[in-house]
């Protein structure tokens, strides 16, 4: 399984060559053999980017998502045992949504694949992979 971060899913959907081959033929083999997932959080975090005008979908943020959705991104839904373990990341920085990201990664054993160097850097999570490689 392989879980995006927020900033890798918009990367994915703007084609943004931030993303490194390597990951990009990740995410393809995900996506192709259904296992490819999204923390129901990231559409939140992006629909509060694109309020405050910091981001720019092109289109409603419903039919964006369920666009996505269809192509087969497949979503983990936020729930109570989630957000314990989330509260609970020994030495995890604050970020809430960030919290909730790791901890779905953890609760699934998904590879999370990010450029946040903070996460990067946690030892707390083995599966991980850096997003510019």
């Amino acid at each position: 399984m392989i879980l995006l971060d927020t900033h890798v899913l918009v990367w994915l959907d703007e084609g943004s060559n931030r993303l490194g081959v390597k990951t990009r033929d990740i995410i393809d083999e995900a996506l192709s053999e259904e296992r490819l997932l999204v923390a129901a959080i990231s559409f939140w975090e992006i629909t509060i980017l694109v309020e405050k005008n910091r981001l720019e979908i092109k289109m409603d943020l419903q039919n964006w998502r369920r666009e996505l959705l269809e192509k087969g991104l497949q979503e983990i839904a936020m729930h109570g045992a989630l957000g314990i373990q989330a509260g609970q990341l020994p030495g995890f920085h604050g970020d809430p949504a960030d919290r909730i990201i790791v901890a779905s990664a953890l609760s699934i054993t998904a590879t999370l694949v990010t450029a946040d160097e903070k996460i990067l850097a946690w030892q707390g999570l083995s599966g991980k992979q850096d997003a510019r490689i």
